[in-house]
């Protein structure tokens, strides 16, 4: 899809459709007062006969407009101006491109960043409007003998003030960076388990690094993992016949010796649960159980492509997790990468497993910060559904930052306490810790369990089970929390 900005007005453009908004209480925006004035009072008379009611996210399509050269209009509802939120705004969004879709149109003119969007500027609203337009035209089809067929709209043009031009074009920029990098983890994470293999995910990173100058990859073995003494990461690939991988993308944007951004992705290509099966229903959605890894490799594209100055490495500890005669067992005792031993009393508790070495091996690029997202508690969903990710950590500042940015993203998170209390369930008797710490607690007990290899540096965690992807009759990846992390990136960028 080609994106743009124009600047010139509607009836000097030629294009096949323009979507302008309208509140409700009969109240116009900038757009909609523009065209009723050169279609002599059209939008007003739709108004009056009760055709256009200005409720969010309704649409109306107008295929005749008297007195201009304009094809189509596509008016969509934004409900009442004072209470128009960024989420309620990124609704309206995903209404007008579902009806945009339904037309076999080429070109469309939006017009909607001059909507009154409480504390969000016009660079906010373009990205917006990229971002929600690209989630929802996105498709997969990679794995299907008769593919969809192309949408004819090839052309989004975004009407702008000429006043804004430089603020909104840097807005495209980044809206486009982002919507990218959140295509690449949809469709990664949408790929089968025998597809996207451990093998093929550092393939991926490979391409993505390969893209830019200012981006190295190095993929380590499980030789070369074996020799760092990561222990707790290679028991969960004992079970599979894919070998494991250790993914490291290193981004140079910023100063040579600035500290960097480390970002951990669990990348978990399919999760059966180990000798701790998993029951069948429903195990087909492990697929998604990389979805974390996913992300590091959206969210590092996307920072690339924007040109942060910042440094950033993006860390994926990768592998299967299979039933298998070699696999783990509840029981077992493993050495991690820290030397601090761990009692497996659950094998489907597999994520936090190899997480636990890589945020380790993070130790070692002299983070200023390090943050892990993760597909890694059942309890997370269960406690905060599929509206945020659940965030916890040992630093108020980072924690608080990525919050913020989530919130300027519609990202959302919900932090949960990491109280020491916590931990006393994490207690063995035959090892340091416990991979698991009983039903009760389970997201807080999992980063409890993590919070012990990431004692010397600032660390947030993110568990994105209930956010990572949807279920259902709209089954597919989300390409959550690259927003928030882009979001969070920019931040640290302009600061």
């Amino acid at each position: 899809m080609d994106y743009s900005i124009e600047t010139l007005a509607f009836d000097k453009q030629q294009t096949d459709c323009v979507i302008i908004s309208v509140y409700e209480n009969k109240q116009l925006s900038p757009s909609a007062e523009s065209i009723d004035k050169i279609s002599q009072g059209f939008i007003t008379q739709q108004i009056e006969r009760g055709d256009i009611k200005g409720k969010n996210a309704e649409t109306t399509l107008f295929n005749y407009i008297p007195d201009s050269s304009i094809e189509r209009i596509l008016v969509v509802g934004l409900g009442e101006k004072d209470k128009l939120t960024a989420k309620l705004f990124r609704k309206a969004l995903k209404s007008a491109i579902a009806a945009i879709k339904a037309l076999s149109i080429q070109s469309v003119n939006c017009a909607l960043i001059d909507s009154d969007v409480k504390n969000k500027d016009n660079q906010w609203k373009v990205r917006q409007i990229v971002e929600v337009f690209n989630d929802n035209l996105y498709k997969y089809d990679e794995t299907k003998s008769e593919k969809e067929p192309n949408l004819k709209l090839e052309n989004i043009i975004i009407n702008a003030l000429d006043s804004e031009k430089e603020l909104v074009e840097r807005g495209l920029k980044y809206g486009l960076a982002i919507s990218q990098g959140i295509g690449l983890t949809k469709f990664v994470a949408d790929l089968p388990g025998n597809i996207c293999t451990p093998s093929f995910l550092a393939e991926q990173a490979k391409m993505v690094a390969g893209k830019f100058k200012t981006m190295e990859v190095e993929v380590l073995e499980e030789k070369e993992i074996e020799e760092l003494g990561m222990g707790s990461f290679l028991s969960v690939s004992r079970g599979s016949r894919q070998p494991a991988k250790l993914i490291v993308l290193n981004y140079q944007g910023g100063e040579k010796e600035s500290k960097p951004v480390v970002i951990v992705g669990k990348g978990l290509t399919f999760d059966a649960g180990g000798i701790s099966l998993k029951p069948g229903a429903g195990m087909d959605e492990m697929k998604y159980d990389m979805c974390g890894g996913a992300s590091v490799l959206g969210t590092l594209q996307a920072a690339a492509k924007m040109e942060l100055k910042i440094n950033i490495v993006g860390i994926i500890p990768s592998s299967e997790n299979m039933p298998d005669g070699d696999a783990n067992k509840p029981g077992d005792v493993v050495t991690s990468m820290s030397g601090l031993t761990i009692e497996i009393l659950n094998t489907d508790a597999e994520g936090r497993l190899i997480l636990c070495d890589a945020l380790t091996y993070a130790k070692k690029f002299n983070p200023e910060v390090v943050i892990d997202l993760a597909t890694l508690t059942g309890a997370c969903l269960v406690a905060l559904g599929r509206v945020p990710s659940g965030i916890l950590g040992n630093d108020d500042d980072l924690c608080n930052d990525l919050i913020s940015a989530g919130d300027t993203a519609c990202d959302s998170l919900w932090r949960l306490p990491l109280w020491e209390e916590y931990h006393e369930q994490l207690k063995s008797n035959f090892a340091d810790l416990a991979n698991i710490g009983g039903r009760d607690a389970g997201t807080i007990t999992a980063a409890c369990f993590l919070s012990r290899f990431t004692e010397n540096y600032r660390w947030a965690h993110l568990d994105i089970a209930g956010t990572a992807w949807r279920t259902g009759a709209n089954k597919g990846a989300t390409g959550r929390p690259v927003a928030l992390l882009s979001q969070y990136l920019i931040d640290k960028s302009d600061a």
